[in-house]
């Protein structure tokens, strides 16, 4: 994939498909394994305090429509009832996309072409089956970003190991870290697979990478080596997001620009229970607490939520008010190279000093 290029167009649509979790047994449903001591459930965290702040909430820039175009390493190739048709390196995938509420573009001749057809759950995290219809294909092949090679891997839960619409947040940050002229600490919270921290480090910063799952950091230790990387300064951290944030507001670590990629549910490596409605507020009041004297930029995304935009962008405005600088919030989108449609796959807020 190549960096995108940044165009700012009208919003035309902000609510999202729901999210695919399920919700967790109830306690008379949860049984242990017969033979097995269940593991004791963690102890509710204390809620922080939250206080509204004081002073002048930061400018805003909206609505801001951030657009992935076909590339050689990445292209949505058409999309429609319900599916998405997508050409990753070498391969043409198909899979379920609640958004593509319109017909394909496209013959039928073409989507039969695909190498790889996700089956199954259609839920956005549900789980599913890959299916082969012309040679069966292995776990994982080489893909690119920018000159960053990395593993694309099939996943149950119909992911690939990387989001290509996230490029233009990835392209927007390297250039801050450039500009920058000075040291620059960076901290990518449910960091997954690593992109953005390859993208980070490349650029000179100093990089903390956060996943609850122990798969995602191997996944991203595997793509830093492939990428030629392992000479740059990448800490790479299994745990809890909010325990390690807290964790370092009371250690006084600071960073310069913080990421954000939180999903609507998830739990951490101990059983924490994430809910991004919940649990959002205090982590992004969290991350305020923890940036430099001279901070960037602090970016979040949200997928798979029936929410519009300014939900969090009026978070990220009460968060960052007396700081100064600008909350920019819209969506990401993808334009299909069939018929030029954008598809909308997440919304976005990202607060930056200037």
């Amino acid at each position: 994939m190549k960096p995108p290029k940044r165009k700012d167009k009208r919003q035309q649509r902000s609510d999202k498909t729901p999210a695919g979790a399920r919700a967790p047994l109830s306690p008379a449903r949860a049984k242990p394994a017969q033979g097995k001591q269940a593991r004791p459930a963690p102890e509710p965290a204390r809620p922080r305090l939250l206080n509204r702040r004081e002073g002048k909430r930061p400018d805003e820039k909206l609505p801001l429509i951030l657009e992935t175009e076909p590339s050689e390493d990445y292209a949505l190739l058409d999309s429609g009832n319900g599916q998405k048709l997508e050409q990753y390196g070498p391969y043409r995938i198909v899979r379920p996309e609640g958004q593509a509420i319109w017909l394909p573009a496209w013959d039928q001749s073409e989507w039969v072409k695909a190498d790889a057809v996700f089956t199954g759950n259609t839920d956005e995290e549900g789980m599913g089956r890959w299916h082969f219809p012309r040679t069966p294909l292995g776990e994982t092949w080489p893909m690119a970003y920018d000159g960053i090679p990395f593993h694309g891997r099939f996943t149950s839960f119909r992911h690939v190991g990387v989001f290509p619409e996230q490029a233009s947040h990835w392209s927007y940050m390297d250039q801050l870290i450039r500009d920058a002229g000075r040291p620059v600490r960076v901290l990518n919270l449910f960091g997954y697979t690593g992109l953005a921290s390859l993208v980070a480090a490349r650029a000179g910063a100093e990089v903390t990478h956060v996943d609850a799952s122990k798969k995602a950091i191997l996944w991203a230790r595997e793509n830093q080596e492939m990428a030629g990387l392992s000479d740059k300064p990448i800490r790479w951290i299994c745990d809890d997001a909010t325990k390690f944030v807290t964790r370092e507001e009371r250690r006084d670590s600071r960073y310069d620009i913080i990421l954000l990629d939180p999903p609507a549910y998830g739990r951490g490596p101990n059983g924490e229970v994430w809910q991004l409605f919940d649990n959002l507020p205090e982590m992004v009041d969290l991350c305020r607490s923890i940036l430099t004297p001279k901070p960037l930029a602090v970016v979040l995304t949200a997928y798979s939520i029936r929410a519009s935009f300014f939900a969090i962008h009026e978070l990220m405005r009460d968060a960052f008010t007396g700081l100064g600088g600008r909350v920019e919030s819209g969506e990401l989108i993808l334009r299909e190279r069939s018929a030029g449609r954008a598809l909308s796959t997440s919304l976005f807020s990202r607060w930056v000093a200037q």
